[in-house]
């Protein structure tokens, strides 16, 4: 009996070892798929793959970024919705998710095709005008848009996309008028502000800091309720004289509907633990992303609410898109 009773022994021993992997049962069995519905380069695509990488490094999960770009986002976020809900293909997503059901006359998904995750965090957009427009306030810009409904080119990084809908809820809170120029992504957009071919953009804060230090472009306001700690002499919009003006970009994890339990505890663990870590914490701060790190629960909140609230301000503006 005694050898019996050591094995017994050794094997109880053991168990406290194995449990936190046990607890992701046979998921994942291969590398998991990421949609990002922007360009490589872009804010999405650089958060997405610094969180990514932060959580594979420890939890047995394997991310490969997909960079499914176009119609505003809506490539990714259909090819999410119509995903088996295996936890096999994921997005990264946006605010074009809760935007575009609105925005355009017809998309194939809605809220209810999705699984939140995990909301990971927010950013500020950046106004920005190239500094030979002699233009070097938000009201300057402001009289020159009422002035001539044309006079201004806007550049944005897609039809649909934050950069757009910024600008969008900006034109309809201070009336001034501009020419809408959608280009495939924020570095297009940035490349002809800075040779002149247009005018104005909106886009993430870490994308414009670099060129605004640089003194290639002027900012002229930030687009959050409070100022960011990487661009804090640069006034919020609201502090620029449109008063009530918060438009923020952020990141969510999500899923195709019915996507597992399992799977979403699983999944929301492993990006808890690399969130809450200081080194990716440090990073994300200093891209200007402001970290949330919300559960399914409240991820499915928030997305609700957006969904809301971009429907109120885009039928306000009257903006719609085929």
């Amino acid at each position: 009996m005694q050898p019996i009773r050591s094995f017994l022994l050794a094997t109880l021993l053991m168990l406290p070892l194995a449990a936190p992997n046990q607890a992701f049962g046979k998921y994942p069995e291969k590398p998991i798929r990421v949609l990002v519905g922007f360009p490589a380069g872009g804010s999405a695509d650089i958060v997405a793959r610094m969180v990514t990488e932060a959580v594979a490094k420890d939890s047995p999960f394997e991310f490969v970024i997909e960079n499914r770009t176009g119609a505003g986002g809506n490539i990714a976020f259909e090819g999410t919705a119509n995903a088996a809900p295996d936890g096999y293909t994921l997005l990264f997503s946006t605010p074009g998710v809760a935007i575009n059901p609105s925005l355009y006359r017809k998309v194939n998904f809605t809220q209810a095709d999705f699984t939140p995750v995990a909301l990971v965090g927010e950013a500020p957009l950046m106004f920005m005008v190239r500094p030979t427009l002699g233009i070097n306030t938000l009201q300057d810009l402001i009289k020159a848009g009422k002035k001539d409904p044309e006079a201004i080119r806007f550049a944005s990084s897609g039809n649909g996309s934050s950069s757009h809908l910024a600008a969008e809820v900006f034109r309809s809170m201070s009336g001034m008028q501009y020419l809408h120029v959608p280009y495939r992504g924020g570095g297009a957009a940035i490349t002809d502000l800075i040779g002149g071919r247009v005018d104005m953009t909106v886009l993430p804060i870490a994308e414009s800091m670099p060129y605004v230090n640089d003194g290639k472009l002027l900012a002229l306001g930030q687009s959050g309720a409070r100022r960011s700690g990487i661009a804090p002499k640069i006034p919020t919009i609201a502090e620029g004289g449109v008063e009530g003006y918060s438009v923020t970009t952020w990141y969510m994890l999500l899923g195709p509907k019915n996507l597992p339990q399992p799977i979403v505890q699983d999944l929301y663990q492993a990006f808890n633990r690399a969130l809450n870590a200081p080194g990716l914490k440090k990073s994300l701060e200093a891209r200007g992303v402001d970290v949330i790190n919300a559960g399914p629960e409240q991820a499915s909140d928030f997305l609700a609410k957006q969904s809301a609230s971009w429907a109120k301000a885009i039928e306000a503006s009257g903006t719609k898109l085929d």
